[in-house]
């Protein structure tokens, strides 16, 4: 499986060396900074072959995390790994740079030897690495009880919840946030779209709380034939194409009856990962209109906000594509800030704040300069930034949230909140 482990600084300097396996040699290290981050080339593949060693690797803010192997092993089971190592990282420090990384080195060297063992991934669940592996150093005492407790938590039924967790308030607050991703056609129709949506949840709650969660699923819905109804008060449920849950939910129930039964760990996880494609509620139509004379483009664009009045947009940002050949660029809006990036080869539109069913545009006057190849633009698509709170664009609703404590019998205070965002949100011109 995996033989090293290392993370450089953004120049090369080696931060943390783990060798796992005696395949290879420490000195492997180098041979990834000379050939990949001292490179003059841009590196664009995340998976690298040198002197037959495999390196994979992620960049996250201005450190390397790095994978060495010599066995032909899995990709995704690798990046996976390193995915979740930097999530507990961030749980332990905050977040994951290079400073984190210097302050905190004999932390990560327990770290690395407790989520790897001689090269396979075991414990990646923060919470559990929490309960024996401290920033204040072992705080269980050297007992059989002590050991016995950590023994029970790691390999239990419930891993990733420790026993007598205790709050004052009893608070759970969930997530919906959503990423919408569309290629629109020159005639306004969806060539593609489908929703990429998580169900975040932070879990205040005392004891070991057992919850059910309920969405708006169609099957379910179904089921209870409940679907009428709801159609009738304009909430019929959604078709979840696929979705995949953390470690906590109770699958064989899911299966059953499709209702999400868990036990949460304490604090911030993701409950759910889910995609839909059907009817899908566009947040943004946009218009182009592109006129080419000569030397000389003529663009303008509008831009209709599609969710209630009562909504808006925050941080609206429109990128319009120009040529190569682009000598000047004369932009005129009313609403927001438009200006022309030549390193982008592209007019760059700002809103900080879109009001629904607002409809707002931008036109523009594109110089060109004489150019001998006889090429056509090619006229890239028109992308879209956006963020727009309590909008689902699957239409998912959080339908009920029941948290059951039979020891303590406490009351839960809940909070939803729905969050849209662009994806891959383009229109073709």
């Amino acid at each position: 499986m995996i033989s090293g482990l290392f993370i450089y600084s953004h120049k090369g300097e080696v931060l943390i060396s783990r060798v796992y396996r005696d395949d290879i040699r420490r000195n492997v290290s180098d041979v990834f900074r000379v050939n990949i981050i001292h490179s003059r080339h841009q590196v664009r593949s995340p998976v690298n072959i040198i002197n037959r060693t495999s390196f994979f690797h992620i960049k996250h803010e201005n450190v390397w995390l790095v994978v060495a192997a010599k066995e032909n092993v899995n990709a995704m089971t690798v990046f996976a790994f390193l995915h979740k190592f930097i999530q507990v990282f961030v749980s332990y420090f905050g977040k994951f740079n290079d400073e984190a990384v210097k302050n905190n080195f004999i932390l990560i060297y327990e770290l690395l030897d407790e989520v790897l063992d001689f090269g396979y991934p075991q414990i990646v669940d923060s919470n559990a690495l929490k309960a024996y592996i401290t920033q204040e150093g072992l705080k269980i005492a050297r007992t059989s009880t002590g050991a016995g407790a950590v023994t029970s938590q790691l390999t239990g039924t419930v891993s990733w919840r420790r026993e007598g967790i205790k709050y004052r308030k009893n608070q759970m607050f969930i997530d919906v946030i959503e990423s919408v991703n569309l290629l629109m056609s020159t005639d306004g129709k969806p060539l593609s779209a489908h929703v990429s949506g998580s169900i975040m949840i932070k879990c205040y709650l005392s004891g070991m709380p057992e919850c059910k969660f309920g969405l708006n699923d169609k099957i379910l819905l179904e089921k209870d034939g409940r679907s009428q109804t709801r159609a009738r008060k304009g909430g019929a449920g959604i078709a979840i194409d696929d979705c995949t849950f953390h470690q906590c939910v109770k699958l064989g129930k899911f299966e059953a009856d499709r209702s999400i039964s868990f036990i949460p760990p304490d604090g911030e996880f993701e409950l759910m990962k889910y995609r839909t494609t059907d009817n899908i509620a566009l947040p943004f139509k946009v218009i182009p209109l592109v006129k080419e004379s000569g030397n000389r483009i003529e663009i303008k664009v509008v831009v209709k906000a599609q969710f209630k009045a009562t909504l808006f947009a925050t941080n609206v940002e429109v990128r319009i594509p120009t040529p190569r050949n682009t000598a000047a660029v004369h932009v005129t809006t009313v609403t927001g800030s438009a200006k022309y990036k030549p390193s982008e080869n592209a007019i760059i539109w700002k809103m900080k704040r879109f009001a629904g069913q607002y409809e707002a545009q931008v036109s523009a006057e594109v110089e060109l300069l004489a150019s001998s190849e006889k090429k056509a633009w090619n006229r890239p698509p028109i992308s879209m930034d956006f963020q727009v709170p309590m909008f689902p664009a699957s239409g998912l609703n959080v339908r009920f949230l029941k948290v059951l404590e039979h020891k303590l019998n406490y009351e839960t205070v809940k909070w939803v909140r729905y969050m849209t965002k662009a994806g891959s949100y383009e229109t073709r011109c």
